[in-house]
């Protein structure tokens, strides 16, 4: 009996089992009628869409469901997702059909609203439109949102042209802001009227779409014109602080790495917005436009050294505009440096001494000396004089050998510099005599004559060059320049004869150690220059009772009006010599990326309009101030609207014409040689006594051996037979 009632109860569970299973099947498909329910009160199209294209699904019932209960249920899911991904590719294409094309008749109307009668309406379309046009080609670029399509490059060229143009007089003219110009406090008064709340919208779609089509160019014209026209909204920025950031950031990038006369367009645009939004945007250009240049100066060659120079130059102009604020940023980095100065100095080990003789760090001790030196005459910037030059001293005597000559004159120029500047004496003298006592420029050249040396382009030479005539005469040529720049400084001074009194007394010495009668020569000179300047001063100062007399000694500082002292004299024919030595070293060797350090050369037209004379823009559209932007936005930037031109092929005609060029220079004979400093690599025939008084014996010169490509190849597999069998 028992086991009899186990099993009903067994069958009443199964049975109470099989009914829920059956329930829950019929919950489903009434949640399905439901669910279909409610899609044709919302989506009557959808719902006709499915209608046509899958019946089955809408004639679901009861008997269905239970039909198919072996079934899995997912697979009407399946097949609705299915559907709806048809749908919404169908809806699109349905909404990109029925879009307006926007022409240049209606363009044409809404800027004529826009000017004449000046209707919000109107705006609001061109503001529009222009965002389009900003995010034309872009993968999220079709705005669900407005009923407008751009297909015409001739529509998009005339959208981008006048809103660049003319939206910020617009702008300004709607909020009542000043026609040009304007502070930050002005701004923020206008940011509490009922205006700037009901168009604040309109400043920032266009400030916003503007920064989108900034990020997107490529073309250094199209950007130079785009931030040229936006400089003038600068103002409006300080309303939008996170706007503000990323413009600063854009420019910045433009500005370290554009070429042409972007980086002067993106110096103006910083430029102007640290003038308008005060010391807050001044602070944070100023940071960055020093990483930025950081960043570009990590290496120097001969082409690029032009363009570190401008980068250098943009910053210490930049500084004018906030001294104060720019002083602190200015404290802090020399500090950084400094630091890195004292680790070298007290844990002498080779990373350290890495950090302190490499590019970067010379280059930003040439941007604070170009600081320090322009901005000498004004209280905030002249106590940096002082820690500076203690900072340069350090680096210059840091590792005194003769492989870093290069960087120790480097060192020298800035800090006669400084000293010319601020009207300081700073010993100099010392770190260049040093140098001639160093065995490597009293003895003969072992060497031969080596490569002409460009100083300005290295900091450290190799060992084989330390015994080349080229280095040699480099540098002694370079300490007599210097010295004679040092004592210039001073040749109307007073004291010059006790301040020249030792450098005459060692250069003697070094006259006669050295065996080279050109150095000899050389030193001669620039000792009797140094000799006729202390006649000319003690001749000055006979005439004076009391030494100590501040009258008596600017009385012979004012000597520098009536004429120029007989050292000054020499110092004008020592740069015109080694201005001639540079352009001989730029003419002898083969410059690389030449047209990316020139700036401003070539300009346009319409980068000479950057003055505030430009401000205001002729009502008719077809203007001289349009020609050039019509010009800038061509039709070939469109990124989707127009095939892209097939480049491949000249870059094929290139590689080939690469290919003839070398296989040309293998086979010909005429090598271009090194830069020749003097007749020394002419044969010298034996028992013949060269300059230094030795008998140098006669060398054969080197014959150039040929080999066809054939007689290359086939000897390789020679050598590789013979060393197999070693």
């Amino acid at each position: 009996m028992d086991a009899e009632y186990e099993v009903k109860d067994l069958e009443d569970e199964t049975n109470e089992e099989e009914e829920q299973e059956e329930m829950g099947k019929k919950m489903v498909a009434k949640g399905h009628k439901d669910a279909l329910e409610r899609l044709k009160q919302k989506d009557p199209e959808f719902y006709q869409f499915l209608q046509e294209h899958d019946k089955e699904l809408l004639e679901f019932d009861d008997e269905d469901a239970e039909e198919d209960a072996d079934n899995d249920l997912e697979e009407p899911t399946i097949d609705n997702d299915e559907a709806v991904g048809e749908h919404i590719q169908l809806e699109k294409e349905e909404k990109k059909q029925s879009k307006t094309v926007v022409t240049i008749a209606m363009v044409e109307s809404w800027t004529k609203a826009v000017l004449d009668g000046g209707k919000i309406g109107a705006l609001r379309s061109l503001l529009k439109g222009f965002r389009i046009a900003c995010h034309y080609g872009d993968d999220s670029g079709d705005d669900s949102s407005s009923n407008l399509s751009i297909m015409s490059s001739a529509v998009f060229n005339k959208i981008m042209v006048f809103v660049l143009s003319r939206m910020d007089g617009i702008l300004r003219k709607m909020l009542d802001l000043p026609s040009y110009g304007g502070k930050k406090e002005v701004m923020l008064k206008v940011m509490g009227t009922r205006k700037w709340k009901k168009y604040s919208h309109l400043v920032k779609s266009y400030l916003g779409n503007a920064l989108h089509v900034l990020n997107q160019m490529t073309d250094a014209q199209m950007v130079a014109f785009t931030l040229r026209r936006l400089k003038y909204s600068s103002l409006l920025l300080a309303a939008f602080p996170s706007l503000l950031r990323k413009y600063v950031k854009v420019a910045l990038h433009f500005w370290g790495s554009g070429g042409g006369a972007l980086p002067v367009v993106s110096t103006l645009f910083l430029r102007d917005l640290c003038v308008r939004l005060g010391q807050e945007c001044a602070d944070d250009c100023f940071k960055g436009m020093y990483k930025a240049y950081v960043l570009n100066c990590q290496f120097i060659n001969a082409a690029k050294l032009q363009h570190i120079q401008f980068l250098g130059n943009c910053v210490i102009e930049i500084f004018r505009v906030d001294l104060p604020t720019a002083y602190q940023q200015a404290f802090v980095y020399i500090r950084q440096l400094a630091m890195i100065l004292r680790d070298a100095i007290t844990m002498k080990t080779k990373e350290s001494f890495r950090r302190v003789y490499e590019w970067k760090f010379m280059n930003c001790l040439e941007l604070w000396t170009g600081a320090v030196c322009t901005y000498s005459s004004e209280a905030d910037f002249k106590p940096l004089a002082y820690p500076l030059t203690q900072i340069i001293s350090g680096v210059a005597s840091l590792v005194p050998t003769a492989r870093y000559f290069p960087l120790r004159l480097r060192c020298v120029r800035m800090l006669n510099r400084i000293a010319a500047s601020t009207g300081t004496f700073i010993p100099v003298s010392t770190l260049l005599l040093d140098m001639l006592e160093m065995k490597e420029l009293n003895r003969p050249p072992t060497g031969g004559v080596g490569k002409a040396i460009d100083l300005r382009t290295i900091l450290k030479v190799n060992k084989p060059t330390l015994k080349t005539r080229a280095f040699q005469e480099a540098c002694v040529y370079s300490v007599v320049e210097e010295i004679a720049e040092h004592l210039a400084q001073w040749s109307y001074s007073m004291a010059f004869f006790e301040l020249s009194f030792i450098p005459a007394v060692r250069l003697r010495s070094f006259c006669k150690a050295t065996k080279v009668d050109r150095f000899r020569k050389e030193m001669r000179q620039l000792i009797r220059q140094i000799e006729a300047n202390s006649k000319f001063t003690n001749e000055k100062r006979a005439s004076i009772t009391l030494p100590n007399d501040p009258a008596a000694a600017s009385e012979i500082e004012n000597e520098k009006q009536l004429g120029p002292s007989p050292l000054s004299k020499y110092v004008v024919t020592l740069h015109q010599r080694a201005k001639q030595r540079s352009s001989s070293l730029v003419e002898s060797s083969v410059t690389f990326g030449e047209r990316s350090s020139v700036f401003g050369k070539r300009r346009s037209e319409g980068d000479e309009d950057d003055d505030d004379d430009d401000v205001v823009v002729d009502d008719d559209d077809d203007g001289p101030g349009n020609e050039e932007a019509t010009a800038v936005f061509n039709s070939s930037w469109l990124p989707s609207g127009l095939p892209k031109v097939d480049t491949s092929r000249d870059e094929a005609k290139k590689k080939k014409k690469k290919r003839k060029k070398g296989q040309e220079d293998e086979e010909d004979d005429d090598i271009v040689e090194d830069f020749i400093l003097s007749s020394d690599e002419e044969e010298i025939p034996s028992g013949t006594p060269n300059e230094e008084g030795e008998n140098v014996k006669s060398r054969p010169q080197k014959k150039r051996q040929k080999f066809s490509k054939k007689e290359s190849h086939s000897k390789k597999p020679r050598r590789k037979q013979r060393e197999a069998k070693v």
